[in-house]
């Protein structure tokens, strides 16, 4: 296997721009990254709530020394716009202009790969028939309501430190592998791991991330945000023994949801398990990607 790029890496800017078009709306601009074999098989990597695409950097040159590779900003969150007023950040909404997004980036149907809440897309992506394998790291949506409330409680102390911040002390504190912990502990089992220019640019994306409150208020519907198997497409989902936002248990709910899928637990990782085990994440991506061509 291509060795992975290391966490370490900072993050770099983003490639180019494409539009999308919600119904009666003017196009949002969304910002994407695409490295690999062109003409390969196409993989379409989506990042979770408050964070933005570099996230994926350290699988991202592994992943691409196989697939044609995109990782893209959602709309509201990273570089990308936010969705025009009275367009709704739900599945019905967003999974659509994913949609448009691959069919801008000439990707018929891709491998997509997705954490947290864009796990959630990633499934609603293979269930609507706009993805031809499904990786889901911790997947929101799997939860009852305590462990609902709970984790949107982290998510919002998470969205409020950020925000409160001063820039001075977000740099003082990405500096330093203690300070790495208290920014990023929640979301990484091994924040030390992370540069400092990925810390802090990942702390810039999540407090100015316009979508962040609008997605939280999508996630407070009532009833399973997916309740259906899918039963045509490799599917996986996977989830780090050390989440502290959503528990790992929520991936038995998942799997009896999606009986077909294979459950992989991510052992030593956090809710963002593609900086605590590279090689491991890689694996499964590719693993998955695979069964999709047998």
């Amino acid at each position: 296997m291509t060795a992975v790029r290391p966490p370490q890496t900072p993050s770099p800017t983003h490639d180019a721009t494409l539009r999308v078009t919600p119904p009666g709306h003017p196009p949002v601009e969304v910002v994407y990254a695409r490295r690999g074999v062109r003409g390969g098989e196409p993989m379409l990597l989506l990042h979770g709530i408050g964070h933005h695409w570099q996230a994926w950097e350290p699988v991202m040159t592994a992943l691409a020394s196989r697939y044609d590779v995109a990782a893209i900003d959602l709309p509201g969150f990273g570089a990308s716009d936010p969705l025009p007023e009275g367009v709704s950040y739900g599945l019905d909404s967003v999974v659509p202009l994913l949609a448009q997004a691959c069919a801008g980036l000439g990707m018929d149907r891709p491998h997509v790969v997705g954490n947290s809440l864009s796990g959630l897309l990633a499934l609603a992506m293979g269930l609507h028939g706009h993805a031809r394998s499904v990786t889901a790291l911790a997947p929101a949506g799997f939860w009852n309501t305590p462990e609902r409330l709970y984790a949107f409680a982290v998510l919002r102390g998470l969205r409020t430190g950020a925000r409160a911040l001063p820039a001075p002390v977000a740099r003082r504190l990405a500096h330093s592998a203690a300070g790495r912990a208290v920014l990023t502990s929640a979301i990484y089992a091994r924040p030390g791991r992370r540069s400092p220019d990925a810390v802090l640019a990942e702390t810039r994306a999540l407090a100015g991330a316009a979508g962040y409150a609008p997605v939280l208020a999508e996630g407070r519907q009532p009833g399973p945000l997916i309740d259906q198997d899918i039963p045509d497409i490799p599917v996986t989902i996977g989830w780090g023994d050390r989440d502290r936002v959503l528990l790992r248990h929520q991936g038995v709910r998942a799997k009896r949801v999606i009986p077909g899928a294979r459950l992989v637990r991510l052992r030593g990782c956090g809710h963002v398990p593609m900086n605590d085990d590279p090689a491991g994440v890689t694996r499964i991506v590719l693993d998955t990607a695979e069964q999709a061509r047998g």
